[in-house]
């Protein structure tokens, strides 16, 4: 495999010949957030001079372009008599061009100035469509070709509407414009990337695919590297909900006394685990109309048992990152317990080290952070019972 370096300027203008002397390259392609990366090159002085603010960094493999955008660290410096030869070493630290997207916010009336912006209320931003259309107004408006000039990121062109996602209808003033988007393409499933082609940097969105008939990782296949899972305890499950008028405020001559309502919402959890009890205060509410029974369930929803699960491949000959399978695609993973799970590819990573001893790339497979997921909890309980049952064989 054959990888390449290059830097360009913001408007993709290729500054100089490749990078050469570089080594411990790492670039992480991430679903629906900016990717990552950091290299460490030499400190020739046409390398250095090459690493100026602004600048981007672009990681092609097998003529192919894997990871392209702005240096967030273009120069972290080293020199030490006993551990570097001259010229000493130098690490980049660089992101991909979605990075330039979430460095905007939305704002209320993107066609006026910020100084321009209506004084005598709150003005929001309403957006009203397919989900793919809002995603597209949003960033075109914000930072596209749609965009105040002083505003927009250029060589940024948005790609042809897909067709994907359903109506929707978005509120947003002021946040930043990647959380905006992101409450759009959640709900439909819809993934979004910047790629760099030619001399343009093209914001997509996609729907991502459903693999799990073809894209499968196991032991046996040699393409399944990791799999950790955990699984925690409930923080309740019992929510007692108070509600009522509220204690701090007296009752006026004639008014009567301050009167509470009470109703608890139990967990299915308890039954599993044991019985957690916590205060819910409700104050205004009562139940005529299940507003407690509604706070106890919202409570619930963060005190359930939680469980992580993460899965880390490698590609093969046979399945292959980018090829085969992308970001977002749902794939299937064989379990050493032989329990099959489905999931969502979250990152994908190049690791090279440029002395011509191979490369790895590696993606992870659903989500490290807990979450309080039904389904997922209910597969880590699967899987944990079934290795309970390994054990007990063994």
């Amino acid at each position: 495999m054959a990888i390449d370096l290059w830097i360009t300027d913001q408007n993709l203008t290729v500054q100089g010949d490749p990078l050469a002397g570089w080594r411990d390259l790492t670039a992480t392609q991430k679903h629906r957030e900016p990717g990552s990366g950091t290299v460490t090159l030499t400190a020739y002085p046409e390398v250095m001079a090459q690493l100026r603010p602004g600048n981007r960094l672009v990681v092609v493999r097998d003529r192919q372009i894997w990871m392209a955008g702005p240096m967030e660290v273009p120069q972290d410096y080293e020199w030490d008599l006993d551990s570097n030869a001259d010229p000493g070493v130098v690490t980049v630290s660089f992101t991909d061009d979605l990075a330039l997207v979430a460095g905007r916010l939305t704002y209320p009336e993107p066609g006026k100035t910020w100084e321009a912006q209506t004084k005598t209320s709150d003005v929001m931003r309403t957006l009203t469509g397919r989900g793919e259309v809002i995603v597209r107004q949003l960033v075109d408006e914000n930072c596209g070709p749609g965009a105040l000039a002083t505003r927009r990121i250029p060589r940024l062109v948005l790609a042809p509407d897909s067709g994907a996602g359903t109506m929707r209808t978005l509120t947003t003033r002021m946040e930043p414009l990647l959380d905006a988007v992101r409450t759009i393409a959640v709900p439909d499933d819809l993934g979004f990337r910047t790629r760099q082609v030619g001399d343009q940097i093209v914001f997509e969105v996609f729907q991502p695919r459903d693999l799990t008939g073809s894209a499968r990782f196991s032991a046996g296949l040699g393409n399944l590297r990791k799999v950790r899972f955990t699984l925690s305890a409930p923080t309740a499950t019992s929510e007692l909900v108070m509600g009522g008028d509220d204690p701090t405020q007296q009752a006026g001559e004639g008014e009567p006394a301050n009167q509470r309502a009470y109703t608890e919402v139990l967990s299915g959890a308890q039954a599993d685990w044991y019985r957690v009890e916590k205060l819910v205060q409700a104050s205004g509410k009562d139940n005529a109309a299940g507003e407690l029974t509604q706070e106890g369930i919202l409570a619930l929803g963060n005190d359930n048992p939680t469980a992580s699960l993460e899965t880390e491949t490698v590609d093969t000959e046979d399945l292959r990152a980018g090829r085969d399978y992308g970001l977002g695609d749902t794939v299937a993973v064989v379990l050493p317990t032989g329990l099959t799970i489905t999931d969502v590819v979250r990152s994908i990573q190049l690791d090279a080290d440029g002395a011509d001893e191979g490369e790895t790339v590696t993606a992870v497979i659903g989500n490290s952070d807990t979450t309080t997921s039904a389904s997922l909890v209910s597969t880590v309980r699967d899987l944990a019972y079934r290795l309970g049952r390994v054990e007990a064989r063994g």
